[in-house]
């Protein structure tokens, strides 16, 4: 039987999520910040944001999610839910996931996408701040796998403004599928420009 809600989590927990998406909203105002696009109406949706390369982006991009009222969650190695930390990176969003047995992550995905009605999760494809030759092609795999949309997001620190760019529904030719990736995030300019990486056509 398929469930509607995983965890609570600052995206979903009654009372403080309005205070929160109050909060952020003020703050994207004084910051000078603006989002962009609309969140589709879909069930279950995998969601990229590039480019990471400054801790900075966890925090604007905190501040982009409360205003499209999302639902989201984040994949996290199962050593960040130790106590004390547990409970704050579960409130975040976090669900904790076995990096070391690589090869199940994939699945272990699209199993979380198929045991819920309702489910989201965010990832960085670059997978460090650090510049990087290629992006990681799990969020494909784990898209095409669950049969979901992939939702490009962005921030835009030239002109302050993050959100939704486009919507990829995966083809299974990934080598089109990422020329259609990169030819979006090509437009998009990283915090530091010099540590951003565009996904390779596989």
């Amino acid at each position: 039987m398929k469930t509607k809600r995983i965890q609570y989590t600052m995206f979903n927990t009654p009372i403080v999520k309005h205070i929160l998406r109050a909060l952020a909203f003020m703050l994207r105002t004084l910051l000078g910040w603006k989002k962009v696009g609309r969140l589709p109406d879909f069930p279950k949706y995998l969601a990229i944001l590039a480019f990471h390369t400054s801790n900075w982006d966890v925090f604007y991009g905190i501040l982009i999610a409360f205003g499209f009222n999302v639902d989201i969650y984040f994949m996290a190695k199962n050593q960040l839910f130790r106590f004390p930390f547990a409970p704050l990176v579960r409130f975040l969003g976090g669900i904790p996931i076995d990096r070391s047995v690589s090869s199940n992550t994939v699945q272990a995905t699209i199993d979380m996408y198929n045991k819920h009605e309702k489910f989201a999760i965010a990832l960085a494809p670059e997978g460090t701040r650090k510049k990087v030759e290629k992006w990681k092609t799990g969020f494909y795999h784990i898209a095409t796998g669950a049969h979901i949309p992939i939702i490009l997001a962005f921030l835009d620190y030239k002109t302050k403004s993050g959100g939704i760019g486009a919507i990829l529904h995966p083809t299974g030719d990934i080598k089109t599928d990422f020329k259609t990736i990169r030819d979006f995030y090509t437009q998009v300019h990283a915090r530091y420009p010099e540590l951003a990486s565009l996904p390779q056509e596989e």
